[in-house]
């Protein structure tokens, strides 16, 4: 089920850029109850979004109630909203646009993900991507439309699936940065640390909800960048997305994990 700028359509034009260049941006969360999920953060990274790719005519205020609407249509499930705009009918503009274009304001409504409520409950096992993600702080942070580097990791992923669940990804100065769909935290006592995303990865909404709430759970958190090394010592590992929305992490590697300690905290305050 889709809707393109408040209309429910079967069809979308072929004249988009998101389709020609990837060019734009979009966010994915749960529907509960008929109403999305930690919303206005994922309001605040698509404004984010909008302003580093230079969608400088998004009207924000019609695309919350398109979303509000969409979300009505199912008491529980899944909602991915995605900004583009349409495509020069004339191909000598090439990559170049201006804001005469229109926007596309793009919804999408589908069920629950059943693959996702596994791993909330099994927790999942991880190894080391050969894949590594490049650096951009342009692009770091945010959802945007260019996902080959995260293709070829699910393929991966894909490859190995009897074996594994997800993986973790490091980028080019083997920093951990996160997996193929989910952000990553790991604990000692009561130091809680995340990849530092300046360079890449996204920042997930799950993520900044944690990280706002780690200080007043008695955590001190950390945004660091490591080395896979730096998990040997860890007492517990968890991964974060809107889907899951927290999931343990029972294995990467050879390196083995049992403590669910912080993670059922967490989840009393985000799931329950």
């Amino acid at each position: 089920m889709y809707w393109v700028n408040g209309v429910l359509q079967t069809q979308i034009s072929l004249n988009n850029r998101a389709l020609h260049f990837g060019d734009g941006f979009f966010t994915t969360s749960q529907i509960k109850k008929g109403e999305v999920q930690w919303l206005s953060y994922h309001m605040d990274r698509l404004i984010l979004s909008a302003r580093r790719l230079m969608f400088d005519n998004v009207n924000f205020h019609i695309l919350y109630k398109e979303i509000l609407k969409a979300a009505n249509y199912s008491k529980y499930g899944i909602i991915k909203i995605i900004i583009t705009r349409m495509s020069y009918d004339r191909v000598v503009y090439g990559y170049g646009f201006d804001d005469k274009l229109e926007i596309l304001r793009i919804i999408r409504v589908l069920p629950c993900s059943e693959h996702y409520k596994k791993l909330c409950y099994s927790g999942v096992r991880l190894k080391i991507s050969s894949i590594r993600l490049s650096r951009n702080p342009l692009l770091s942070g945010i959802k945007h439309l260019n996902r080959l580097e995260q293709v070829l990791i699910a393929s991966e992923i894909y490859r190995n699936k009897k074996n594994i669940d997800d993986v973790l990804v490091l980028d080019t100065e083997n920093n951990i940065v996160e997996c193929c769909s989910a952000n990553i935290f790991w604990r000692k006592k009561n130091k809680v640390f995340t990849p530092y995303l300046h360079h890449a990865g996204v920042n997930g909404v799950i993520r900044q909800v944690i990280l706002k709430i780690l200080p007043d759970l008695g955590y001190v958190v950390q945004e660091v960048m490591v080395g896979i090394e730096h998990l040997k010592e860890m007492e517990e590992v968890f991964i974060t997305n809107s889907l899951l929305p927290l999931a343990s992490v029972n294995v990467i590697n050879n390196y083995f994990y049992s403590d669910k300690t912080l993670l059922n905290l967490l989840k009393f305050h985000i799931i329950n």
